[in-house]
C-alpha cells in the first residue's frame, strides 16, 4: 500500500511531516486559550519551532488557524469514508463509528474546546464550515441509501446529524455520547 508522500523525496516527505506536527500543536494551542488569546509565539513553543520557522510556514494566525482546522476535518471526513466503506460490518455500526469520528471524538474536556473554537469562528475559516459539514451528510446520506434503499434516506440522515448535535452538547463523555446514539441510529435504520 503506497502512502501519501510515496515518492516524495525524503525532505519533502520530513516537511510534510513537520507540517503535520505543527498544524496538530497549534489545534492544541487554539483550544487551550482560544483564537485570540492564542499567540504565534505559544503555538511556536508548542510545536518546538521558532516563531521565525512558524511564519516562514504560515504568513499568520489566521491561515495558520484556517490550515489546522482544514486539517482536522478532512482527518475527520477520510476517517468516515472509511468507516463507511467496511461493507462486511451491519450498517448500524459503521453509521455509529462514523458519527463517533466526526463528532464523537470531540466529546471530553480538551477535545470539547477543539469544537468551541472552531465553532466560534466561522468567519476565519471560510467555506470549510459549510462544506465539510454538507461533505459529511452526503456520506452518512448515501450509505444508508445503498444499505437501506430507502426513498428518505437524506431526512433519514438529517434526523441522525440533529440527534448527534444534541447528544454533543449534552454528552458528558464519549461513551455516553455513543449508548445514546445507537440508540437512536437503531430507531431510524433497521
Amino acid at each position: 500500500m503506497n502512502s501519501p508522500t510515496a515518492g516524495q523525496p525524503p525532505s519533502a516527505v520530513a516537511d510534510t511531516d513537520r507540517r503535520t506536527m505543527v498544524l496538530d500543536s497549534a489545534m492544541v494551542t487554539f483550544a487551550r486559550f482560544g483564537y485570540r488569546k492564542t499567540s504565534m509565539e505559544e503555538v511556536a513553543r508548542a510545536a518546538d519551532i521558532s516563531r521565525p520557522g512558524l511564519y516562514f510556514l504560515f504568513s499568520s494566525k489566521e491561515s495558520l488557524f484556517r490550515a489546522a482546522v482544514t486539517q482536522a476535518l478532512e482527518r475527520d471526513i477520510t476517517a468516515v469514508e472509511h468507516v463507511l466503506a467496511e461493507s462486511g460490518r451491519p450498517l448500524a455500526e459503521r453509521l455509529l463509528d462514523a458519527f463517533d469520528q466526526w463528532a464523537g471524538r470531540y466529546i471530553g474536556p480538551l477535545t470539547r474546546d477543539v469544537a468551541v473554537v472552531i465553532e466560534d469562528n466561522p468567519g476565519l475559516l471560510g467555506e470549510i464550515v459549510e462544506t465539510m459539514p454538507q461533505r459529511f451528510e452526503q456520506l452518512i446520506t448515501d450509505a444508508i441509501a445503498v444499505e437501506a434503499g430507502r426513498a428518505a434516506a437524506r431526512q433519514v440522515a438529517q434526523t441522525m446529524i440533529s440527534a448527534s448535535t444534541g447528544l454533543k452538547h449534552q454528552a458528558p463523555t464519549r461513551d455516553f455520547y455513543r449508548e445514546r446514539l445507537e440508540v437512536a441510529i437503531g430507531l431510524l435504520v433497521r
